[in-house]
């Protein structure tokens, strides 16, 4: 017959060590572990792994009124770029003995506020927002309630709200200038949904970055998708090359649209970059294995889950504390699909069709 071993608990690791067990207790805290020497601590430390000492986090919701554990709401599980922003998120929070739950929504609104009541029925301490519209109902909800929260990638028009999010309009800007320098000056641009703040002020990049490069906005050269996804970004390509108009140059808003504009100019037989440049944005795991590699815009994302979790953490432990709205700066990563135009007349247009 198999026996259980007995749960170890702070009172043997603090005989074993030979401390009282608050001072356990403070070690095993990370809020309070800088109230113990450093020697104390990393000898509580290793007892704690010695002994394979866990937690009972039943027990601490019951003494603390917390659960330990945060929601996250992410639009697409299958978009690369979230799998950086759970890791940063999960990196942080655990080292202060967080468990991070994860909803996928399909960035369908109300698959979001069914999340959260699920959220408030497992009475999460916090939320991370990756869903948010520009202007949603699910943030206006957690205003309402009081409810600890930070948007990450998407930011919405409210006020004191906490949110992480990468300066998307210098991002677009550094694409068309980039661009410009190569002597492009017809420049496609395909564009996320403009409900959503990723889409919109990566728009509003490109339409600055334009303006600060001299040139002219084309509206038969902007075509925008649903979605940021292949499909969306192949459609909007094709809707702009339908229109017949000259350019040497495409810009996507994510990398996923980038890969369908890669899927257009193929089906076209045209060469990325020999015949039309592109651009991207996010610089997605995978997007170096392109053919060619892809030029695109770096947003840290690893680096938005982590400040996230922080910004979420102070949030908890200290309410009062005012709204961070924290913007990272991106940068410009280039690769093989942007080039100098092969060929182009003295107004720099290429024809394409």
């Amino acid at each position: 017959m198999q026996t259980h071993k007995p749960r170890i608990t702070l009172k043997d690791i603090a005989q074993n060590v030979g401390v009282h067990p608050s001072t356990v207790s403070r070690v095993l805290n990370p809020d309070t572990r800088k109230m113990v020497t450093k020697r104390i601590a990393d000898r509580v430390i290793h007892a704690s792994e010695q002994l394979g000492y866990r937690p009972n986090t039943f027990a601490q919701s019951l003494r603390t009124n917390r659960s330990y554990t945060v929601g996250v709401m992410v639009p697409d599980l299958t978009n690369p770029a979230f799998g950086p922003i759970i890791k940063g998120i999960d990196n942080v929070l655990e080292q202060s003995g967080y468990s991070v739950i994860v909803a996928n929504t399909d960035n369908v609104l109300e698959k979001e506020k069914r999340s959260v009541d699920k959220f408030h029925e497992r009475q999460v301490d916090g939320l991370i927002i990756a869903t948010a519209r520009r202007l949603d109902d699910v943030v206006i909800t957690c205003l309402e309630e009081g409810t600890p929260f930070v948007l990450v990638v998407r930011s919405t028009i409210e006020k004191g709200v906490n949110s992480v999010v990468s300066d998307e309009i210098v991002g677009g800007q550094m694409i068309v200038s980039h661009l410009a320098q190569l002597g492009h000056k017809k420049i496609a641009y395909v564009a996320g949904p403009q409900f959503l703040s990723t889409g919109f002020e990566r728009y509003q990049g490109y339409l600055q970055g334009l303006k600060n490069a001299g040139l002219e906005l084309d509206e038969d050269l902007v075509a925008i998708g649903d979605a940021f996804t292949e499909a969306e970004g192949r459609q909007a390509a094709s809707t702009i090359n339908a229109n017949k108009k000259p350019f040497t140059a495409i810009v996507a808003a994510n990398d996923l649209m980038a890969l369908g504009c890669y899927d257009e100019l193929i089906t076209k037989g045209l060469k990325c970059p020999d015949d039309v440049s592109v651009v991207g944005y996010d610089d997605m795991p995978f997007t170096r294995h392109f053919n060619p590699p892809l030029t695109t815009v770096h947003t840290p994302l690893l680096d938005v889950g982590m400040q996230a979790a922080r910004i979420l953490l102070e949030r908890i432990w200290k309410p009062e504390q005012p709204a961070h709205a924290l913007k990272l700066q991106p940068h410009l990563i280039v690769r093989g699909s942007t080039g100098i135009p092969s060929s182009f007349s003295e107004t720099g247009t290429k024809a394409t069709n």
